[in-house]
């Protein structure tokens, strides 16, 4: 999924590659490549600083979870002779390098499967069912709990540990909408009459034929599209309404006024809410698609304390509410944010209605067919 390219705030891990600690190349290291944005500066400093041991902390930012992802892949591939091009040069610590150099990386829960699938990742063993039963919800559990296919399996191991998540939201332009008289709550708005050629939608097909499926009622995850009435003269109507389809450029169209809604992921409105007050965001009541950002360890990577200490540091509440209030998004662990953390136009994003997270989804893995049926039916309304 081509998501998250952050629109970053003073408070983010924003350098280029940051360091805690003395050099030194006996000294012990903790080295982890993460989503930019997605772990405050501060968090790894108090980290550091709390250690009982000598250590420097390697922290290197990656732009997209598609580079990541692709950089787990060129560890496990063997050698080739041509030099580095393309976006490898730009990934940090070694250049060139074909084995795993580092402790942990950032991963969506979204690309969990084929990280399994290819080998890619191994389990964390340190972190087991008793340490998750701390979380906010047990789908946490379950959702990193998997088979060696990375197909959900409660009697499989844990392969990621979840340190923050968000969701699909509706974020509108008020001043754009307040001759017609009403503001959005739900994906059945994306319907109403006067909003024709005024909205964008994700250039994704699990997320806009999912909103659609759970306006009739169905799961973003349904295998069967063919069984759903009603569904692609639904996806028809839609489409009327829509100017384009984009998943990187609909926030410039909507604070332009260019269009009047979107359909985006919270990790790229929450953080531009405070700026552009004509804008809202809010979570559809019947329920949307969610996202975790994770931490695995790549194959080949031999456990060490460290990592484990790291992963339990993003767990304790008071880590868990720094890295929600400073990188705008929600955490699995319970952290009893209070009003004045935070923005109020951000409050109900980051507060969630219990009964809409409940209606809310996972993007979990499907088989090939399926996934065949929304990219040929995603393909055919969109002409």
């Amino acid at each position: 999924m081509d998501r998250r390219s952050f629109l970053l705030g003073t408070s983010t891990l924003a350098l280029s590659q940051l360091l805690f600690g003395c050099g030194g190349n006996k000294q012990t290291q903790l080295k982890v490549q993460l989503l930019k944005g997605s772990i405050p500066g501060q968090v790894v400093n108090q980290f550091h600083k709390g250690l009982q041991q000598q250590v420097q902390l390697k922290f290197a930012p990656v732009e997209q979870i598609q580079d990541l992802f692709r950089q787990l892949q060129n560890w496990q591939q063997k050698p080739k002779t041509t030099d580095e091009q393309g976006w490898r040069r730009f990934i940090p610590f070694r250049q060139g390098q074909k084995t795993a150099d580092v402790d942990l990386v950032t991963l969506g829960d979204y690309w969990l499967k084929a990280a399994i699938e290819q080998k890619l990742i191994q389990p964390l063993q340190e972190v087991q069912g008793n340490q998750l039963n701390q979380w906010s919800d047990q789908r946490w559990k379950k959702l990193v709990t998997r088979n060696n296919q990375g197909n959900l399996d409660t009697q499989g191991k844990v392969w990621g540990a979840p340190y923050r998540w968000g969701s699909t939201v509706i974020v509108y332009n008020r001043d754009s909408l307040q001759k017609l008289g009403w503001t959005p709550t739900d994906w059945s708005d994306l319907w109403k009459d006067g909003i024709q050629q005024r909205i964008s939608l994700l250039n994704n097909p699990r997320e806009v034929i999912g909103l659609v499926l759970k306006k009739l009622g169905k799961s973003y995850n349904t295998e069967n599209l063919d069984q759903v009435p009603d569904l692609e003269k639904e996806l028809q109507i839609l489409n009327q309404q829509v100017k384009f389809y984009s998943s990187d450029n609909y926030l410039e169209p909507l604070i332009m006024g260019d269009t009047w809604l979107a359909v985006g992921w919270s990790s790229d409105i929450l953080p531009v809410l405070g700026r552009y007050p004509q804008l809202t965001a809010v979570i559809p009541q019947s329920g949307t698609a969610i996202w975790a950002d994770l931490w695995v360890r790549p194959a080949g990577i031999i456990n060490d304390t460290l990592s484990g200490l790291w992963i339990d540091f993003c767990w304790k509440p008071s880590t868990a509410k720094q890295i929600s209030v400073l990188t705008k998004s929600n955490s699995p662990i319970s952290t009893n944010i209070a009003a004045d953390d935070i923005q109020e136009p951000l409050w109900s994003l980051l507060q969630s209605d219990r009964k809409v997270f409940d209606k809310s989804e996972f993007l979990l893995p499907l088989p090939p067919s399926a996934i065949k049926q929304y990219e040929s039916l995603f393909a055919k309304i969109k002409v």
